[in-house]
């Protein structure tokens, strides 16, 4: 078992609340910062006040929930690598999933709370052998793995389904009143490190998130360069934020940066994942690809535009995401996003 962990299995037996393993279905960091207050939810109605959390290695949830003290221990799904990976998953196919219920089966739990719909979940769940099985089971397939309605509708509306099935389902569950809005805290020693790196960029300063999972959601190395350029004309700060994946991306964007405007711009691609997130906390806007640090940025309070074009909107935040939509995404130009930002940045300062 792949895992990280906080603390023994043992628990005190006055604690009568089920040990609970909670199944996270999606791969993204957004995915997981969506699902955060709902594991905290389900986690304070279960023994000793943490769950275990089992999840696609492509969220980074031993990153960013490792060392959360209602986290005792996170697994690897290691259903579906990306693309990218160019190999099979160890819990890939129906061999896969009968070795992830027997990794299950070996921790003992009372509960296993599904964030899915999927029928496959529910077998895995069945197969795992743990007695409480919650599940989101809006099709009568995955119901007959799953014993402890209520169950949901799935959800047809305009946003992403992600999060408002999540918030439906702990709802109905009793877990949470409402829905809850995702909100994270870096740790105070990498909100320190950011600050003092950051400390040389003028204000406002705006992180662009240039990463992202698939190629149709990036915008264009050209788009931020110009967005940049732009904004630094302003007199404003721009930080270029990724991962060590990113580092290429970075550089292609920088070279299109005259060097009149370089005492403005900083790349960030070398920090570990909550050196990220508190680097969106330093910032005062966000901007970027449908990718999981606009969903940090905006889980850390900032102001996020995300560059989204035709696809399902991004709705769990109204106070910080903001969706730049269009027919296609090359439609979306940088005169229409500076303008929005522009807006942003003067209306934070009436």
């Amino acid at each position: 078992m792949s895992a990280h962990s906080n603390s023994s299995h043992s628990a005190p037996e006055a604690d009568g609340r089920p040990r609970t393993v909670v199944l996270l279905q999606y791969a993204g960091i957004g995915d997981l910062i969506w699902h955060i207050p709902y594991f905290k939810a389900v986690a304070a109605q279960s023994q000793l006040g943490r769950i275990t959390l089992l999840a696609q290695p492509s969220t980074l949830a031993r990153h960013f929930l490792g060392a959360e003290p209602w986290i005792e221990l996170v697994i690897d799904h290691d259903h579906r690598p990306r693309r990218t990976e160019k190999r099979k998953g160890r819990h890939a196919g129906f061999s896969g999933m009968w070795r992830i219920a027997r990794e299950l089966r070996q921790g003992r739990f009372d509960r296993i709370v599904l964030f899915s719909g999927r029928p496959s979940r529910g077998l895995i769940a069945a197969l795992s052998g743990i007695p409480q099985r919650l599940g989101f089971g809006y099709s009568k397939l995955q119901r007959l793995f799953l014993n402890t309605p209520p169950y949901i509708e799935r959800y047809r509306g305009p946003s992403l389904a992600f999060y408002p099935e999540a918030s439906a389902f702990a709802v109905a569950q009793g877990f949470c009143e409402a829905p809850i809005v995702p909100r994270m805290e870096p740790p105070a020693e990498q909100l320190a490190k950011m600050t003092a790196r950051l400390a040389h960029l003028p204000r406002p300063l705006y992180a662009f998130a240039i990463g992202t999972s698939e190629t149709y959601k990036q915008w264009g190395v050209q788009n931020y360069a110009d967005l940049a350029c732009a904004l630094i004309a302003d007199g404003a700060g721009v930080m270029l934020l990724g991962g060590p994946g990113e580092v290429a991306l970075a550089r292609e964007i920088e070279a299109l940066i005259p060097d009149k405007a370089r005492h403005a711009l900083t790349t960030v691609t070398d920090a570990p994942v909550l050196g990220s997130a508190a680097a969106l906390q330093v910032a005062d806007f966000c901007v970027g690809n449908d990718t999981g640090m606009v969903n940090v940025a905006a889980a850390v309070g900032r102001p996020s535009f995300v560059i989204i074009g035709s696809r399902p909107t991004l709705d769990q935040d109204p106070q910080n995401m903001r969706n730049v939509t269009a027919a296609r995404l090359s439609d979306i130009t940088v005169e229409r996003v500076l303008g929005l930002l522009r807006e942003a940045r003067h209306g934070a300062n009436a």
